[in-house]
């Protein structure tokens, strides 16, 4: 049986857990297409303006700029080519406007069962399976 290649593989990243999404970066190099293109993505979320009141005006900046520096390093520490791209917003909504906006036919985002501490990486992963045009990997 002859295993499917893509050609263009977003792989988002969440931050406090890059070493899942290092696997997930991983898996998608072995998928990829000769010629093919991975994306690593970080969305970061924006404050609400009710809480942005009482919190420096740079910590959206920092976050969009470490987010690029982890993506960057992990580029590094993997040697595996790969475009590297902050997006901004709720995170099931960024990796999908990334996924339209670059015509991928892969995502594949790290997820695990999720418990109450961490419901919204469930939640992310799963509204990602459901609106995605292109195929998704949920990698556990």
């Amino acid at each position: 049986m002859e295993e499917t290649m893509y050609k263009k593989i977003i792989v988002p990243i969440e931050m406090g857990t890059v070493e899942r999404g290092e696997r997930a970066f991983r898996k998608a190099a072995t998928l990829l297409d000769a010629g093919g293109e991975i994306i690593l993505l970080n969305v970061v979320q924006d404050v609400p303006t009710y809480i942005a009141v009482d919190l420096p005006a740079e910590l959206i900046d920092n976050a969009i700029d470490d987010g690029r520096a982890q993506l960057e390093q992990l580029r590094l520490k993997t040697g595996i080519p790969a475009k590297v791209e902050i997006g901004r917003g709720p995170p099931a909504h960024g990796i999908l406007a990334a996924a339209e906006a670059h015509h991928a036919d892969l995502i594949i985002i790290a997820s695990h069962v999720p418990d109450f501490s961490n419901y919204f990486i469930g939640a992310t992963a799963d509204r990602v399976v459901r609106h995605a045009k292109c195929s998704v990997l949920v990698d556990r």
